[in-house]
């Protein structure tokens, strides 16, 4: 007989090669280690798979298939019938796991029945792993879906652990509802459970340009209403979409707010380099704006703060 891990992490890998070792070792070093690694690479052009092969030969837990480009929610919609856990954890290739999120989001479910679906806390971080943020989430199952029925994503993808007999009782992914697949199967998964937030960080979640949600921002609003829209129709109710600020840059003025914002954030917590690295961005953004060059010129000459303000919470 096969010997059936708990938990089944899926993870699609597109020319990830600067970051996927990182995120790999994130899970191999889980506290908890009765899981399965599943990895699809998706027709990378780059040493990705080079990179796969090495880990998969060293490691039984992870099981590694290769083959032409299909695209992110239909590699995912194919894991999932390869997955022989009762639980299936998400993980992007470009993030990476606090070492006891396995071991709290198993312990959860197990203690929650009623629960389909549990993601967490993230510190968002930028490709050199500095931590820009501490995001936090709704808790609760009742304000959770609140905010899903208003476009937006309240549980944070490559943070969710998911029971497979939830996953595929609502079909899987949408393939159709791209980019914004995982806010439309949240609301569908809460059709049929409850979903939760753990109150701690589980995820470093990367923040960067190459990145889908940062490339698709105005298509994946639209998906949002339309998941929103359909959601509304199955349950019987009126909703109202929310906009909202763009969380990630979609513009280069947009852009130059967000590397002001990270960069003022650096200098008042004395990390000065990263305060002329965020400074240098926002110039680039928009050279004429004088904001940035002021950001650069404190961070090269002024003094440091010398009690460093606390961290934001929230984007």
């Amino acid at each position: 007989m096969n010997y059936v891990p708990t938990v089944s992490v899926l993870m699609p890998v597109y020319n990830a090669q600067k970051y996927v070792a990182q995120a790999i070792e994130s899970i191999l070093h889980q506290t908890f280690t009765d899981f399965e690694l599943l990895i699809v690479d998706d027709g990378s052009s780059d040493r990705s798979f080079r990179i796969l092969k090495r880990y998969t030969a060293h490691d039984s837990r992870i099981r590694l298939l290769s083959r032409p480009n299909k695209g992110f929610v239909k590699t995912l919609n194919e894991m999932i019938p390869l997955a022989n856990g009762d639980l299936i954890a998400r993980m992007d290739a470009d993030d990476l796991s606090l070492p006891d999120r396995f071991a709290h989001q198993v312990e959860f479910l197990r203690q929650h029945p009623e629960v389909v679906c549990v993601g967490g806390f993230q510190d968002w971080i930028d490709e050199a792993g500095r931590i820009l943020i501490d995001h936090q989430e709704a808790i609760e199952n009742a304000e959770i879906q609140a905010q899903l029925l208003t476009g937006r994503t309240a549980i944070n993808h490559p943070s969710a652990m998911m029971r497979r007999s939830a996953l595929l009782q609502v079909g899987g992914y949408d393939e159709s509802m791209y980019p914004a697949e995982d806010l439309d199967l949240w609301l569908r998964l809460g059709e049929i459970g409850k979903l939760a937030n753990l109150p701690e960080t589980v995820v470093y979640y990367r923040q960067h340009s190459r990145s889908i949600s940062e490339q698709k921002q105005a298509e994946q609003t639209a998906k949002r209403r339309q998941a929103c829209e359909r959601a509304w129709q199955r349950r019987g109710i009126v909703g109202h979409f929310v906009e909202g600020e763009p969380w990630r840059p979609v513009d280069r003025p947009s852009r130059h707010r967000f590397m002001l914002r990270y960069g003022w954030w650096f200098f008042n917590t004395g990390q000065r380099y990263a305060a002329i690295v965020y400074g240098l961005r926002a110039i680039h953004a928009l050279p004429a704006a004088i904001d940035g060059w002021k950001l650069l010129a404190c961070a090269l000459i002024k003094r440091l703060p010398d009690k460093p303000l606390p961290e934001p919470n929230t984007p």
